[in-house]
């Protein structure tokens, strides 16, 4: 934990380590020069083995790197998270060997095209269609809610190979290079206005059939690896420890005195703190369950559970602390709240 706060500290822009969006025109090679830094020191795959440009780091210390990387606003690669587990494990060696080595070292920026305009959490309602055509699928279709995709070098997508299969059945899914013809970025405008946010178009766009994850029609399978990765929540518990500590060091910038004053207000705040604690303790429970090969099903479930209802707790009191200031200051620290994982 040490050297990874003596890291953050010495490499990390003062500009994003205050909260600021990392992936705005101002920010973006400034998060990516990070990001290649850590490339370097293979902790973009922290826990990935050694032969895939990791370290093979326990499932705790693993925790402990993105627990102080999330809290201090360091700008992480999502995708690297989701994406090169699924390969690890379903990819074919050809896959293996294009891909995760360059994801490791940052040379491939990634964005994920999962959700639809009607399939968002239902992902398994997703109508993007991939057909084949001799040695290649061609897609067509429309993803939306996708970070980052105009400026991203390959996606990772889901499409619905078999349209006569049930729900969960069907779907197939590919690497995409973005530049491939028949793909169109838009923007889709957020109320941040910054442009993290788009909906990608696929008219016939061509994928050669080695670039399935998996086998073809069962993509969905494949998909739920991406979507587990990452079960301990840890992520949630950061952003919220943040949440906490902003809010109250807004507060006594805004209303000097608070903490003295307001008994009622200190004993909300109190509570919350426990919580906090209480929450990623559940965290670290779920990964100290994992660490020992043990399937955490239920126990992932609470710490969700728990960590989801709490963001809503903390919400709720900044507002009351902040009052006329909590817009502005949301609007600060959005990307703390902007969602680069599948929904």
């Amino acid at each position: 934990r040490l050297e990874v706060a003596a890291f953050i500290d010495v490499e990390l822009s003062r500009t994003i380590m205050a909260g600021e969006d990392p992936y705005t025109d101002e920010n973006f090679e400034d998060a990516m020069i990070f990001r290649r830094k850590l490339g370097v020191k293979k902790w973009i795959g922290i826990g990935w083995p050694e032969e895939y440009g990791g370290l093979g780091a326990s499932i705790t210390a693993q925790m402990v790197f993105r627990e102080e990387m999330i809290y201090n606003h360091a700008p992480l690669d999502p995708q690297a998270y989701q994406l090169i587990p699924a390969l690890m494990e379903h990819g074919s060696d050809y896959l293996k060997k294009r891909f995760i080595q360059a994801t490791a070292d940052q040379e491939i920026l990634w964005c994920v095209g999962f959700s639809e305009p009607d399939a968002g959490s239902d992902l398994a309602s997703l109508q993007t269609q991939a057909s084949r055509d001799g040695d290649s699928y061609v897609i067509n279709g429309q993803k939306l809610w996708t970070t980052n995709a105009h400026r991203a070098d390959w996606i990772h997508i889901l499409t619905r190979t078999d349209p006569e299969a049930p729900k969960h059945r069907g779907m197939t899914y590919f690497v995409l290079d973005m530049s491939t013809p028949g793909i169109k970025v838009e923007k889709v405008p957020t109320m941040v206005d910054n442009h993290r946010t788009n909906q990608v178009f696929f008219d016939n766009v061509r994928v050669p059939i080695e670039h399935v994850i998996g086998e073809v029609n069962q993509g969905w399978y494949v998909a739920t690896t991406t979507l587990d990765s990452e079960r301990s929540g840890i992520r949630e518990v950061a952003t919220a420890r943040r949440a906490f500590d902003e809010i109250a060091a807004a507060a006594k910038e805004t209303q000097p005195g608070w903490t003295r004053s307001d008994s009622i207000m200190r004993s909300k705040l109190t509570d919350l703190a426990v919580q906090l604690q209480v929450g990623r303790m559940l965290a670290y429970r779920v990964g100290w369950i994992q660490q020992e090969g043990k399937p955490p099903t239920a126990e992932s479930s609470v710490t969700k559970l728990f960590n989801t209802e709490l963001h809503h707790r903390i919400t709720r009191i900044g507002m009351e602390v902040l009052g006329l200031y909590a817009p502005g200051h949301a609007r600060k620290r959005s990307r703390a709240g902007g969602r680069s994982d599948p929904p």
